[in-house]
């Protein structure tokens, strides 16, 4: 297992709530779980940033000899270093040390967890457009690391089997998996529009990375659903149906994890994955209420669902893991701000979470009772499977209905109507 040192800097002007150490902290989980031991790290509070290297020469001597002494192998710097940066950088430290960003960590973690096609595809696109603009001897240096006595992060994927491919071939490749993209994109689009026929609503579960996202989709659903307790444990979209208490069923999807500081071009790189929230009916925010940054880490996501998706839907923030704290499980609990606070590995405030999404989702449903004739039975099929029915009673021309009728079948069911409520 190599070792890596961790870079961290605060930037000129910089305005972010976190601190040097605290985003350390997240690097360090990072590094982690793409595979590193960490060795150590240096932080550094920049006047101005050096446009070749990001820190200053003093610096770099500073982490080099860090590095050698810790016998860490690779640096890691929490910024994106720029193509000239990360050239100018891997001339200073030479070939004994590979130097890679935040970016490339995130990268080699998504690479080792697509499991789908489809997050293959995005995946691999992501790295052979991060890699072009730096096209420099890190390629040969990588797959000498991949094949001798160490390995890395920033070896996996497209890196060590194109060491003599040129940039007209990459740009090539790229054009070929931004149409792969697109056919999958259009393939979920025809899902999406199904399930508007159907008026299936669904539920996107957004967060922070390990929020407790997959537990809750398992806890939701009975299914067999990796859970792992690291970052982006889950890549690829999972969707699977729930009864809420009415019996009416809703789809709920669980979506890629964010992260500070996750680059908008990875995200650009996953649209066809995150289009599940901007579509979504209703967004459920799960938020790991035991951690330290918390509050931090919920206006990260809410930045990026407002500013990126510009989502219409209701957010409703849902406090995870009060099983963990029991002081911090009553704050929550008694939130006035409309919140619910759950345990998705217990179980413990679920009913009251459905109660609460079934509520949110007839927001947009209209009440209704109807008289419904014997004769349409496959019309009575598709009132049980998309409509919350309050009563069925069996009559002498039909079956009189009281429910609650999606505004998509309102018009639909008009014939039939005994009374109407808007």
């Amino acid at each position: 297992m190599g070792k890596a040192y961790l870079v961290g800097v605060r930037l000129p002007l910089e305005t972010q709530t976190w601190s040097v150490e605290e985003s350390l902290d997240e690097l360090e989980r990072l590094v982690q779980t793409a595979g590193l031991e960490v060795g150590g790290r240096a932080r550094q509070l920049l006047k101005h940033v050096f446009a070749s290297t990001l820190v200053g020469p003093g610096k770099l001597e500073e982490i080099q000899t860090a590095a050698l002494a810790t016998d860490s192998d690779t640096v890691v710097f929490d910024e994106e270093l720029t193509p000239s940066q990360q050239r100018n950088l891997e001339d200073f430290f030479g070939e004994d040390i590979i130097v890679v960003d935040r970016t490339a960590v995130i990268l080699e973690i998504f690479a080792a967890h697509a499991r789908t096609r489809e997050g293959q595809l995005q995946v691999e696109l992501a790295q052979y457009e991060y890699r072009l603009p730096r096209l420099t001897r890190m390629w040969t240096h990588l797959a000498r690391q991949a094949g001798g006595r160490r390995g890395g992060v920033g070896v996996r994927g497209p890196g060590e089997t194109q060491l003599e491919i040129d940039r007209r071939r990459i740009r090539s490749k790229i054009r070929r998996l931004k149409t792969d993209i697109e056919h999958v994109r259009l393939h979920r689009e025809k899902q999406r529009e199904q399930r508007r026929q159907n008026n299936i609503p669904v539920v996107a579960l957004a967060g922070y990375t390990n929020a407790g996202k997959s537990t809750l989709l398992k806890t939701l659903s009975h299914a067999d659903i990796l859970v792992e307790d690291q970052l982006f444990s889950t890549l690829d979209p999972t969707t699977r149906r729930v009864d809420l208490p009415s019996g009416r069923p809703v789809l709920f999807s669980d979506t890629v994890g964010f992260i500070n500081k996750l680059p908008h071009s990875l995200i650009a790189a996953f649209k066809a994955t995150f289009e599940e929230i901007a579509d979504a009916n209703l967004i459920l925010h799960i938020a790991d209420s035991t951690h330290p940054q918390a509050h931090m880490q919920r206006m990260v996501v809410e930045k990026e669902l407002h500013s990126i998706y510009k989502t219409t839907a209701r957010i409703l923030l849902v406090w995870n893991k009060i099983d963990m704290n029991e002081d911090i499980a009553r704050i929550h609990e008694n939130s006035a701000f409309g919140e619910i606070a759950i345990s998705a590995k217990t179980g413990k405030n679920i009913p009251l979470l459905l109660a609460k999404v079934e509520e949110i989702l007839n927001d947009d449903m209209i009440a209704m009772e109807i008289s419904l004739p014997y004769s349409e039975g496959k019309l009575l099929h598709s009132l049980h499977e998309h409509c919350a029915i309050q009563s069925a009673v069996k009559e002498e021309t039909g079956t009189r209905i009281k429910l609650f009728v999606p505004r998509q079948m309102h018009e639909r069911l008009k014939p039939f109507t005994v009374s109407s409520v808007q």
